[in-house]
Parts: structure tokens; sequence; C-alpha cells
């Protein structure tokens, strides 16, 4: 016969007032990462934030505005550091109220149980407790056990509209290692919007990247509208057999699995299982995660490990960049000094798929962009400008696509990759992108026919 948890669950049971009250001065704070970030407890916190001083909080990716953000002055009181930033947090960066640790994403747990991040409280949403006692992490296994094993407070926010997400391992806590249970009002899980309807230049791009795509691959993708186009074509596509193993879970799996693209069987490891260390997206998706027993959520420790992406046969992973040099330097969280998002997994994935047998990484984006005054810029530069973020270093990076072709740097040298990199460039900047190379000495007389 199963124990019964309910007299240990009653015994927990407090209100989001109490629950706030844990958080006291000087104290180090989790407030759980994007779909499962606290929602009550923020709000009883929000009302006596101006009560304490110097307290840092730390989560990511937040898909609604916390409460003690809408705190006037309540910066004063509390440092909000982010993991990764969504726009929501780019605003705070870009107004001094906010901090990004420049991190690749998969170390985080490491962070936590190593002792190079401490945390007095740890507050996160949670699915309903299950018979067995256990709390599900929902759509944000991620780093959440890590900060959960290591936190001296423990809070967890019951929601009964979190989807449980079925695991590998570390996607649900015990009862016996939670300090106070919050039953919150239930609130739908945040919808990450879409990137829209996908542009003439998203396609084209799409199109380049999967006629590099075979059967049985696995796939990462990454957000924006690139991959979203490249999710939509394969859902279209001839494709068939295809694994996920990724980061993050997007709405386009969603729809390359209701089109049947996904089985899972070829993977190398975690056969027939869709594997990711968070998601956000639609309703859509949320209802598709909800107990579907082809899902694998798990630590991002795992999920996003050089060595077991690596082991994956025919990887393959597409990604967005704000920017590129012609060594094949690739900025994807900055325009200069200025922070948009974060490193994330990119570098693992791109590193991952590097090493994979049969494995491709794409780095992909438009070869121009207009500047607020009308002014048409290149997105593949000489160098990068100064103060711009290197988040792929040259020596990874592997195949770049724009809507005017692809360019596949692996092994290449400095010259080859030069112009390998300007026959993809807009053509308005080739004749000045040579110049530029010619000065840099990486490009050969003989290139230019």
């Amino acid at each position: 016969m199963l124990p019964s948890f309910e007299n240990e669950y009653k015994s927990k049971l407090v209100s989001a007032e109490e629950a706030a009250k844990v958080i006291k001065s000087g104290d180090f704070v989790d407030y759980g990462w994007c779909g499962t970030t606290t929602d009550a407890v923020d709000r009883a916190f929000a009302k006596r934030i101006m009560e304490v001083e110097d307290v840092n909080i730390f989560g990511g990716v937040l898909l609604k505005q916390p409460e003690i953000f809408k705190v006037e002055g309540g910066e004063n009181h509390f440092t909000w550091n982010t993991w990764h930033a969504s726009g929501i947090e780019r605003r705070r960066v870009g107004e001094g109220k906010a901090f990004y640790s420049p991190i690749r994403y998969s170390e985080v747990p490491g962070f936590y149980r190593q002792g190079f991040q401490k945390i007095d409280v740890a507050i996160l949403q949670v699915a309903p407790m299950d018979k067995f006692g256990y709390f599900n992490f929902s759509v944000s296994p991620s780093h959440s056990m890590a900060v959960c094993e290591t936190a001296k407070v423990v809070i967890v926010e019951v929601n009964k509209n979190l989807p449980v997400c079925h695991g590998g391992y570390e996607h649900a806590i015990h009862i016996s290692q939670v300090d106070m249970i919050v039953e919150g009002d239930n609130p739908n899980v945040s919808i990450l919007p879409g990137p829209g309807e996908a542009t003439d230049v998203d396609n084209a791009v799409a199109k380049l990247i999967v006629e590099e795509l075979q059967d049985g691959c696995c796939i990462q993708l990454g957000i924006g509208g690139m991959p979203t186009a490249v999710g939509s074509l394969i859902a279209k596509s001839d494709l068939k057999d295809l694994g996920v193993h990724s980061e993050m879970y997007v709405d386009s799996f969603v729809e390359m699995a209701k089109a049947g693209k996904i089985t899972g069987s070829k993977k190398t490891i975690d056969r027939y299982r869709q594997t990711f260390a968070f998601a956000a997206g639609g309703q859509d998706l949320y209802d598709y995660l909800n107990d579907n027993p082809e899902i694998m959520a798990a630590p991002v420790d795992y999920v996003n490990d050089v060595r077991v992406v690596s082991q994956i046969d025919n990887f393959i992973s597409i990604n967005n960049a704000v920017d590129l040099d012609l060594f094949g330097q690739v900025n994807a969280e900055s325009s200069g000094v200025k922070h948009i998002s974060g490193a994330g997994g990119q570098l693992d994935f791109v590193m991952g798929a590097y090493l994979s047998k049969g494995g491709k990484s794409f780095i992909c984006c438009s070869s121009s962009f207009k500047t607020k005054d009308g002014k048409l810029q290149s997105r593949i530069r000489p160098t990068l400008t100064e103060g711009t973020i290197v988040t792929d270093t040259r020596a990874n990076t592997h195949f770049v696509v724009t809507e005017y072709g692809k360019a596949n740097l692996k092994g290449k040298t400095t010259w080859q990759r030069a112009e390998a990199l300007i026959n993809i460039a807009h053509p308005e900047f080739r004749e000045e992108l040579i110049r530029e190379a010619e000065k840099m000495k990486i490009w050969r007389k003989s290139n230019k026919k």
C-alpha cells in the first residue's frame, strides 16, 4: 500500500503571504525559470519589497513581467540577475536595472551544486502532487532540481494548469524535499508569441537548410523566424523518422510531430523520446506535452552537454545570428555592447553537432538589415564591431546560411572562409568586403575572378 502524503502536505501548506515573509534582506532567491516562474509568491513579495534590502533574485527567459518589476523604486531593494534574457529582461538590462550572467546554459546546475551560486530561497511553480508524493517541474526541468537541492528553503507553488512533462530524471521533486507549499491561482502557462508569418528571406534560408537534412536525423531548433520556417518546411517535406534533442521545445516540433515526421526511432540515445530542457510556445504546445509518454523532460546539464549531443549521429543544430565576421566568428547575443539575449546553449549545440558523426550545425541569418534611419547594413562584416560578443568561435562554426546561399566553413582556411562568406553576403556589400579582406590579408588575388 502506498504511503499517504496528505498530512505532510497539509503541514507544509501556507499562504503566499507567509511564504513571501521567508525572504530577508541580503538573501539570494531563485524565482524559477521561464514558464514556471513564481506567480502568487511574487505578488505577495511585491507588497513587501520595500521592507527588504539587497535581495539578489535569479531567473531567466521571463514570459511575463513579475509584480516586483512594477513597484516604483523596487529596483533599489532587489537586483534581478538573469541566466538568459527575454525581451522583458533585455529592457531592464538596458536600463541598468538587471544584469546578465555570461554562461553556457549547460553549466547552470553545476554552478548551484558546486557552490558558485548560493541560494537561500527557491520558489517555483509545479504541477499538483501525484499519488507518489512528487511535484512535476512541468515545462522547466532545466536546473530546477539543482536549485532545490542547494536552497535553504524550497517553496513550491502548485498550479493545476501546468502540463505534466514526463522525463528521464530530475523532472520532479518529492514532497520530502519541499519546505513550503503554496496553492496559487492556477494561471494558464504564459504564452511565448510566435515570430509571425515567415518572410521570403526566412523561407529561402529554410529551403537551403532542409536540402541538407536526411531521414532519421536528430534536430535542435532555436527560436525565431528562420528556425520556425525550417520546422514548417520539414512538416511539409518527405522527411521521416526524425528525432528531437533540443534545449528548448518550440511550436515547430509540435507541427512536425502532428505531420508524422518525428518518431525518434533512429536516435543513437534516448530512442523514441523527444528530449528537451525547457519548453515555451502556444497553448497547443502545452496541450501536446501534457502527459505525453514520448516526451523526455531532462536537466539542462544532460540535454546541452556537448558529450551527449556528439553521441547522437546525424545531429542537426539550427540557430540564429545577429551578425558574424569574415573569420566565422558568430555573435548571437548582442548589438555591440547592447545586450540582447545570452549565450544559452548555442555554442554547446554548435560544438556537439560539429563533433557528431554526420552532424551539421547551421547558423542562419538574413544577409542584411535596415537601421532605424532606413540604411541597409550587412550582417556579414569584415570584423565584429567594438564590444560585440562572440557566441560561437570560428573554430566551431560549420554552415552559415543566408538567403543567398550556404557556406560550409568546416576545415576551411581563413581565405577560403572569407571567399565563402562573401559569396553569400548581400551583393551590395561584396566588393567592400573583398577590399576589407585584402587589407586583412585573408583574400588571395586568385580568388577574384
